[in-house]
């Protein structure tokens, strides 16, 4: 054995071939890597996460290996780590905030190459249904197309198959754009295209309930899109006040005793007319409940947080009837608005910066879970990598 306690290979050039094909080594530590494993954050049910070494994906002949070199911790994985999301059937690899690197590249593959940093957009459509055509391809009828939907970025390294390349949703970073901005092309994405649909602009009043990452997505956008006032309501006064840098004119601490409290104080925020438009940004039934009285007549109101599955939301008919109130649900962005999201994710005008308050090896993806819900960060980046 020589000093690195690696056999002596030389003169068989097939055997070497091999050796380094599954093996690097690194020449200051004289560490061996073997290069057919990877780390990844595996659940196996709730608040169940380990970080465990696992085989490394084999590159598909159509398609390409990323190697992941950021993925940001979304709220709807929070969710579905801390929830029996997948009804026993575990392990699971999550994450879908996904940017990286080309690593490997399929023999049938002529799109991408090797080192071409890449944004996933988790979203995949066919593009031929009635919904793609008309112009809503987040409603995209094809299920088998929808399941190409990129998950798995909690890990150093996906698989994207030829399909995917096919049908698209991949975008190259620019130049210059570090890879934990790009990461926010995705949670943007949605938040872009509720404001979009919802046709927030010039002199509007929003209100938005919830003060995480979403919320203050919504509140910096509604900025960029012309809105006058802003008024952000959340339980966590240290999440408002963190708020209040990226637009946010007004803030109310809710009481979860009274809820009746953050409804008399927009009315009074708002001349007594309530606001144009209300975005309830919450897993909670009640906000949806709540959103009711706070939007103007003839106003609309925006349910944009997923509540728990086979919970139900008691709403006020009449009200909703006599007030013409408008309520629109909102999940996703098409391919179209999924672009122009990661380009304003990706350009000067946006600061990425300021949302991006923690950057995590990926061990300590339970820490970062905490730092989320207890409202001490607005956005985790994890790096497989650290």
């Amino acid at each position: 054995m020589n000093s690195l306690n690696l056999p002596l290979l030389r003169g068989n050039s097939v055997f070497v071939e091999a050796y380094f094909s599954k093996y690097s080594i690194d020449r200051q530590s004289k560490e061996i890597t073997d290069m057919t494993k990877m780390k990844a954050a595996l659940m196996y049910g709730p608040n169940d996460i380990r970080v465990e070494e696992i085989e490394k994906p084999k590159c598909p002949e159509g398609g390409f290996v990323l190697k992941v070199m950021a993925v940001g911790l979304c709220g709807s994985d929070i969710r579905n780590l801390t929830s029996d999301s997948r009804k026993g059937n575990y392990p699971f690899i999550y994450g879908h905030e996904i940017v990286g690197c080309v690593d490997e590249v399929g023999p049938e593959e002529t799109k991408y190459h090797v080192g071409q940093r890449l944004f996933l957009f988790p979203g995949t459509y066919c593009m031929e249904c009635d919904n793609c055509i008309s112009g809503h391809s987040e409603n995209c009828e094809n299920e088998h197309v929808a399941k190409l939907a990129g998950t798995g970025g909690f890990a150093q390294y996906i698989a994207v198959g030829g399909e995917k390349i096919h049908y698209g949703g991949i975008y190259e970073i620019p130049d210059g754009v570090s890879y934990e901005a790009a990461s926010l092309g995705e949670p943007l994405t949605s938040v872009f295209a509720c404001l979009e649909n919802a046709k927030v602009g010039y002199a509007d009043t929003i209100v938005i309930i919830g003060a995480g990452p979403i919320g203050d997505f919504m509140a910096q956008i509604s900025k960029i899109r012309g809105a006058q006032k802003i008024i952000m309501i959340d339980l966590n006064e240290h999440r408002l006040e963190m708020a209040k840098q990226f637009g946010v004119d007004e803030v109310i601490v809710s009481k979860l005793d009274d809820p009746q409290y953050a409804i008399d104080r927009v009315l009074e925020l708002t001349n007594g007319k309530g606001a144009d438009k209300v975005i309830s940004a919450t897993p909670a039934n009640a906000t949806q409940a709540q959103a009711l009285y706070m939007v103007k007549k003839g106003g609309l109101v925006v349910f944009f947080g997923g509540v728990p599955k086979g919970s139900k939301t008691e709403l006020d008919t009449n009200l909703i009837h006599y007030n013409n109130i408008w309520i629109k649900g909102h999940f996703g962005a098409s391919y179209d608005q999924s672009k122009r999201a990661f380009h304003l994710a990706t350009s000067p005008n946006f600061p990425a910066e300021k949302f991006i308050t923690h950057i995590l090896p990926l061990d300590e993806i339970n820490h970062g879970i905490e730092l989320t819900k207890t409202g001490e960060a607005i956005k985790v980046v994890l790096h497989p990598w650290d």
